[in-house]
């Protein structure tokens, strides 16, 4: 099997295994394991809700759903390396930098990316995010320390590095803030309820679940204007006004997925829909 090919397997077992319902940790073995990912329990996450601060080693390829210290110590060139995070729909991610030693210089990256991005692809995508994709990009060996702290636009966000000589490597602390009104979310589990509201804005948000899932919508309301209903044209939500889209499709970015439904009238449901592979509500 090609290397690259491999790790587009592993890079999509990552997100089917740590985004189920029992499961809110994902940690890389070695290497050299046939089976590279070590699932772990939600447990551990309630265990550490009581003020502990939790530690370990951050992996070359890494996904973690929970707030710590996470510290990376090359032992080798490592230079094709990332870490995604992913907290609950209703908070940001912050970033801070504890303590940074890699060589700019000499080749080495350590940026943070406001989102997660595969393969070219973006969550959220460059429709929906406020800031273009350019800014969406805090490259430590251009700020240094000036940006010590960074937080996500979402309850999503990842670090690209790449340190070339051993014994170097970061510090990370990650921590979350409530997000009083989510826009765009990547759900962890495949079970639950979300409400979703944009108040007075005109923007797109997007809600994504990466697995086969049935969606109940059980309320809809849409935008309002001095207190009349935006009026739509007879041709589906093509017109003025809010609409929700359901979109399928296999890969990260909204704007490349299949078009499943649109709902243009505000109702109060129950109405069901049914995902072969991944669904984005896009309000």
């Amino acid at each position: 099997m090609a290397p690259a090919f491999k790790l587009r397997c592993h890079f999509i077992l990552i997100c089917l295994m740590a985004l189920r319902g029992e499961s809110r940790y994902l940690e890389l073995r070695e290497a050299a394991d046939q089976d590279p990912f070590l699932l772990f329990s939600a447990n551990l996450k309630r265990e550490l809700a009581g003020g502990q601060l939790y530690r370990r080693a951050l992996r070359c390829l890494d996904m973690l759903s929970l707030q710590g210290q996470f510290t990376f110590t090359a032992d080798r060139p490592q230079l094709h390396c990332a870490a995604f995070f992913i907290a609950e729909p209703e908070e940001f991610i912050t970033i801070h930098y504890d303590l940074v030693s890699i060589d700019c210089e000499g080749g080495d990256v350590l940026k943070v990316f406001d989102g997660w991005i595969l393969k070219g692809e973006k969550f959220p995508s460059s429709q929906d995010h406020p800031l273009p994709t350019t800014e969406r990009y805090i490259d430590f060996c251009e700020s240094g320390l000036s940006r010590r702290s960074i937080r996500s636009s979402q309850n999503v966000a990842m670090v690209f590095f790449r340190v070339h000589e051993p014994g170097n490597g970061f510090t990370l602390t990650i921590k979350t803030d409530p997000n009083l009104f989510p826009c765009n979310v990547i759900s962890q589990t495949p079970n639950g309820r979300f409400t979703l509201v944009v108040p007075h804005q005109h923007r797109n948000c997007s809600f994504s679940i990466i697995y086969p899932v049935v969606i109940k919508i059980s309320d809809l309301t849409l935008g309002h204007l001095n207190g009349l209903q935006l009026k739509k044209s007879s041709a589906g939500c093509g017109g003025i006004g809010d609409f929700v889209e359901l979109l399928g499709g296999t890969g990260l970015d909204p704007s490349k997925m299949t078009p499943l439904a649109d709902l243009c009238y505000p109702f109060r449901g129950p109405v069901e829909l049914q995902g072969q592979r991944k669904i984005c509500s896009r309000a």
